[in-house]
């Protein structure tokens, strides 16, 4: 029950981050939002999690490597795609898109840690892809048969295969407090993040933030940085990346709810089907999954 409460709480919290990401637009840019956001969390962390740190020195500095590669991917890299990718699409399909996570968290399940995948789960994976497919190409048959896609949707598509990368590799996470990990992981995030930001400056893309600029990136460093990422990592290591990652398609039905309330954006016919496609293929993987 605690995990199952964790990992609603975390999707809540990323539901909520496919709005600021839309919010951002115009506000602040986003290797800027990416920086600052994780800058903050370091910040934030540095106080609240010292002890931890202390605590755990001696196993993280062996585990150094590790930490920067699972901040700079699922981090930094997730990041700095979704808030790109809300830039040329809607909050409700940045939603839809990010539930594909629990299919591409069980095809690197089977290809990295062995598991089983039955018949079901199979079907599964096809039809939740199925819905993905209808999502990136707008409900167009003849978009979908040319592999057209908005370019929105497919840097959203990456990101959610990146952190389906960095949720596999939860299950080698060192021994140690959840405080102190995300701690390392949001200074990974943070520095890896500085290249990208001088990139966006040469390109002349950077927008500093507004006021309004900075309440979002004080949001989304509480709410999916933090709050989000602590109740992720121990549910995970309840549960393991498999059955958690099911957990993620709530973020689709969280994101449209936010996205029509407080966007006032459309939910398309197609929009729709699409959900019932991923959720349904969800449920096919989670009922099918071996004893």
């Amino acid at each position: 029950m605690r995990a199952y409460l964790l990992l609603t709480l975390t999707t809540t919290c990323w539901g909520m981050n496919a709005i600021l990401g839309r919010l951002a637009v115009g506000e602040i840019s986003p290797m800027a939002l990416v920086c600052l956001r994780w800058m903050l969390v370091v910040i934030i962390l540095s106080i609240f999690a010292r002890r931890h740190l202390q605590r755990d020195w001696a196993v993280l500095k062996k585990h150094i490597g590790y930490m920067m590669a699972m901040g700079a991917i699922g981090f930094t890299g997730f990041n700095m795609l979704f808030y790109l990718a809300a830039h040329s699409t809607t909050a409700v399909n940045i939603g839809i898109l990010q539930g594909s996570i629990p299919v591409f968290v069980l095809i690197g399940a089977f290809l990295v840690l062995r598991t089983k995948v039955s018949l079901m789960q199979s079907i599964g994976v096809v039809v939740t892809i199925l819905g993905v497919g209808i999502v990136a190409s707008g409900g167009s048959i003849a978009r979908l048969a040319t592999f057209e896609v908005n370019i929105g949707d497919a840097l959203m598509l990456l990101a959610c295969i990146l952190y389906s990368g960095y949720t596999v590799a939860l299950r080698y996470r060192p021994e140690i407090s959840p405080l102190s990990f995300l701690s390392m992981m949001a200074l990974a995030a943070f520095i890896t993040s500085l290249p990208f930001v001088y990139i966006e400056i040469e390109l002349e893309h950077f927008l500093p933030p507004t006021t309004k600029g900075w309440l979002i990136v004080a949001a989304a460093s509480v709410f999916p940085s933090i709050v989000a990422q602590i109740s992720f990592i121990v549910g995970v290591s309840i549960l393991g990346p498999g059955r958690a990652g099911i957990f993620v398609n709530l973020v689709p039905i969280f994101a449209s709810i936010f996205a029509v309330t407080f966007l006032d954006e459309p939910f398309e016919f197609f929009q729709g089907a699409a959900l019932g496609l991923v959720l349904f293929g969800i449920w096919l993987s989670e009922k099918g999954k071996p004893a």
